[in-house]
């Protein structure tokens, strides 16, 4: 099974990542955890270019960059890990370049999703789970932004409604979670998805760890 976590910087997606592996690790499911840009040699030379505050990288620029990490963690990573028999957990992927460049720099919507296609050999993730954060919100959360989060509170804005524009095309796959509640409640609220899932695609070998434990 391959699950990404979506969202803008401070919606808390790191903590929540956290904890799901922990949850995982605990109910003996073997998982491998990814971000991106990022989690390959490759990725994570370009994740240094991506990140600098004092490059000016033209947005076309910054797409490709992003696909280019993400072709490569798809090949040497996740199919890899799945073909195995693992579940994934990855800190963003398709649906951030659609959110970030497609919709917050303008690039067009259609576009990224076509390179995504792409990139990723056609490879999307079985459940995304969005934290939703007011762009407001995230700020304060955010005491240092990086280079993708200096273009202020009008781009976040854009990323999000774009975000919110792709769960409701993929109401099945993309589950919203509100991500301004307490941190346990926005857990058990993925855990219960999670197992929800699991028990209706019949995921034997993970149903059966789920319910010994």
């Amino acid at each position: 099974m391959f699950i990404s976590f979506e969202g803008i910087d401070g919606s808390g997606k790191g903590t929540q990542i956290q904890l799901f592996t922990q949850y995982l690790e605990r109910k003996g499911i073997e998982c491998v955890t990814v971000h991106e840009p990022g989690s390959t040699n490759v990725g994570e030379m370009i994740r240094q270019l991506l990140l600098n505050k004092n490059l000016k990288i033209d947005p076309k620029a910054e797409l490709f960059l992003f696909l280019a990490s993400r072709a490569q963690l798809v090949n040497e990573v996740i199919v890899p890990a799945l073909r195995k028999g693992k579940v994934v957990v990855s800190d963003r992927f398709i649906d951030s370049s659609v959110a970030y460049q497609g919709a917050g720099r303008d690039i067009g919507i259609e576009a990224v999703e076509n390179l995504n296609r792409f990139a990723t050999s056609g490879i999307k993730p079985d459940i995304t789970f969005y934290l939703d954060i007011k762009p407001e919100t995230a700020f304060i959360r955010k005491k240092l932004a990086d280079r993708m989060e200096m273009n202020g509170i009008n781009f976040l804005k854009r990323v999000r409604e774009s975000y919110l524009t792709l769960a409701s095309k993929e109401p099945n796959r993309i589950i919203i979670v509100n991500a301004e509640m307490d941190i346990q409640t926005i857990h058990a609220e993925i855990v219960k998805f999670f197992e929800e899932f699991v028990k209706q695609k019949n995921y034997w070998n993970i149903l059966e760890k789920i319910q010994s434990k």
